[in-house]
């Protein structure tokens, strides 16, 4: 089994990649295959609108999403991780996110391979993990449509100091625990 570890926090090395990295650990324990990228590190542009990808099932766009498009159609799960920015994903992340139209059919059914799986993971400087769950809730009804298996979102709040998910020993122990179970 392969895992795709994707994260879109600008900052290096800050939460979301950390908890990201503590799944990615988890998963790797378990015998899994481990992918990971940095999406601000990434030359991915924005969706032009273009509808190329509806018709040919191929993105007209040349960059480095063409490489996540094949990692996400030779994995079987995929982490994607993002701070909250503004209620929201990332910039970094948005973009990604609407570029995976190039899976979508014009009849709305899926280009994906196989079962495919997927765990939001979400850093966010408010303390009360509960402040976006509507967002959240949109995200996996978002991702449900896109065909995947959303598994539960784990949230790392309280983390606005690049290190702070570093006092949560239990959110990293909960990742690594989620990354082990997606092995069975």
């Amino acid at each position: 089994m392969k895992i795709l570890g994707l994260d879109a926090s600008p900052r290096d090395n800050g939460n979301t990649e950390k908890l990201v990295h503590a799944i990615l650990e988890g998963a790797a324990s378990n015998g899994m295959e481990t992918r990971f990228y940095k999406l601000a590190k990434m030359k991915i542009s924005p969706c032009d609108g273009c509808i190329v990808c509806r018709e040919k099932g191929v993105c007209g766009i040349h960059d480095d999403m063409r490489i996540l498009y094949d990692e996400i159609q030779s994995a079987d799960v995929m982490i994607l991780g993002s701070p909250v920015y503004m209620w929201q994903l990332s910039a970094q992340a948005k973009t990604f996110l609407d570029r995976l139209v190039a899976f979508i059919k014009p009849d709305f059914s899926t280009r994906l391979k196989g079962k495919k799986r997927i765990v939001l993971a979400f850093t966010q400087g408010n303390a009360d993990p509960k402040a976006f769950q509507i967002y959240f809730d949109y995200l996996e009804k978002l991702f449900s449509f896109l065909h995947y298996d959303v598994m539960e979102p784990i949230i790392a709040a309280g983390t606005r100091d690049k290190d702070d998910i570093l006092g949560q020993p239990e959110v990293l122990e909960k990742a690594r625990s989620i990354g082990k179970i997606l092995a069975a």
